[in-house]
């Protein structure tokens, strides 16, 4: 028994004059959080470098049935009509909604921000399209501009701003109905990107720039927008790789009319090719150039936006 217990005594001695392992601070947050930062890599390379592998063969969506091509997908890509339609589709649809969105949505931050009987109502109503589904807001936009019983021609009708119903999803107006519905469903996010700046600026700077006579346009161009610059930057950045990527309001919107092909738009039609025409490689593709050019757009923007902080 004691000589149990001088063995355990001579080994606890050994293990106290051994050396001791410190780690600092930071080491240790490392340690922490490097299984969810290899997870997180897992989740985004994996996808983005299988696509970019799977862009270099002929496969099937379904079928175990694949071939290296090399370029050859990019290259029916070149001498498809239908791909640089998308293209096109999905650059007006961008650059339009992403404009109307940050215009309203600066304008409607400004009112929110003055103080009137109602305020905190009014904010949490302009939240609304935001939080519904895309779905829900999809179906209610179609009973709203429908051609025979909508209210969007019967108030036009009443108001006599047109003397016959207008097919919003037709041809010739599906575009602009696309537009109007994911500026009204996606405005919000602006609002309150906005909103929040807003209220952190602080109020000395227009008490100095009124006493010194500056009006309301001097003061919101000289004051307000430079405050809000770095959160527009990032605000369009976001908004730019979310309507470039955005599938759901177009898909929706498409189903059960006649007039999708004007409308369709890059997301659309790697989906259309990968499973309606079981063409996976020819997806793939489409889904890597949509990386590239959002890539190359990311650069772009950092580099005149890092120009125009240095001027």
């Amino acid at each position: 028994m004691q000589k149990g217990k001088a063995v355990w005594h001579s080994a606890r001695l050994s293990q106290e004059k051994g050396p001791k392992v410190k780690l600092s601070p930071a080491k240790i947050g490392v340690i922490l959080i490097l299984p969810s930062v290899l997870l997180i890599c897992g989740l985004l390379l994996y996808p983005v470098t299988y696509g970019i592998w799977l862009s270099f063969f002929k496969k099937h969506s379904f079928f175990p049935e694949q071939r290296f091509v090399g370029l050859a997908n990019y290259a029916y890509l070149l001498h498809d009509p239908d791909f640089w339609t998308s293209l096109w589709h999905g650059t007006v649809y961008s650059v339009s909604t992403i404009s109307l969105q940050i215009i309203l949505g600066i304008v409607a931050a400004l009112l929110l921000n003055e103080a009137f009987l109602g305020r905190n109502v009014v904010r949490g109503a302009i939240l609304f399209p935001y939080m519904i589904p895309t779905v829900v807001a999809i179906i209610l936009w179609k009973w709203l501009l429908n051609n025979q019983f909508g209210l969007v021609n019967a108030l036009l009708l009443a108001l006599g701003l047109i003397e016959t119903p207008i097919s919003w999803m037709g041809k010739d107006y599906i575009m602009i109905s696309l537009i109007i519905i994911s500026v009204w469903q996606f405005f919000p996010f602006v609002v309150l990107s906005v909103l929040a700046r807003l209220q952190t600026i602080p109020p000395e700077l227009y008490e100095a720039a009124a006493v010194d006579g500056a009006g309301m346009f001097s003061r919101f161009l000289y004051i307000t927008l430079p405050q809000l610059k770095k959160v527009l930057f990032i605000v369009i950045l976001l908004r730019s790789i979310w309507m470039f990527t955005k599938f759901d309001t177009v898909w929706l919107l498409t189903q059960g009319g006649g007039a999708e092909k004007y409308i369709r738009t890059l997301p659309v039609y790697a989906y259309m090719r990968t499973f309606m025409y079981y063409q996976a490689g020819l997806g793939a593709a489409i889904a890597v150039v949509m990386f590239g050019i959002l890539i190359i757009i990311t650069l772009l923007y950092f580099k005149l936006f890092r120009e125009e902080e240095e001027l």
